[in-house]
């Protein structure tokens, strides 16, 4: 199962995303794959909080761009000052280069264009885990 390590013992994923359903689908994927949900924020400044509380047990976080209260670019930005190590993924509808570019330039390790597909989703996570 995907969301297992080799030790065996389950990944930990923080979803950030401002959209219920986008959490609610994420949290589904991630579960049913074996991970274990650690949390779920639904705006930028909560999510850094929910990453500092719960670090260093958050394997992999999922952030969104457009987030209120702290975007997801600014959020990103504060995770990585804080844990330089942190594994994020980008999920957002924003498709400007420009945007994905800085993110990746910043640190996010990977980041998927919504509508978010099921399948790339996994084929991003499971390398990002594994680095």
């Amino acid at each position: 199962m995907e969301g297992i390590s080799p030790e065996g013992i389950p990944y930990k994923v923080l979803i950030v995303d401002e959209l219920m359903v986008m959490m609610k689908r994420l949290s589904l994927f991630f579960s049913s794959r074996g991970f274990l949900v650690s949390g779920t924020a639904s705006n930028g400044l909560h999510g850094v909080e929910l990453y500092k509380a719960l670090y260093p047990k958050v394997d992999l976080v999922t952030l969104d761009t457009a987030l209120p209260e702290l975007d997801g670019i600014s959020a990103l930005e504060q995770i990585l000052e804080f844990d330089q190590e942190a594994k994020v993924i980008m999920i957002s509808a924003q498709s400007d280069e420009d945007v994905i570019r800085k993110c990746i330039l910043m640190g996010a390790r990977s980041y998927i264009v919504k509508p978010l597909n099921i399948e790339k989703l996994l084929r991003n996570v499971v390398p990002v885990l594994r680095q």
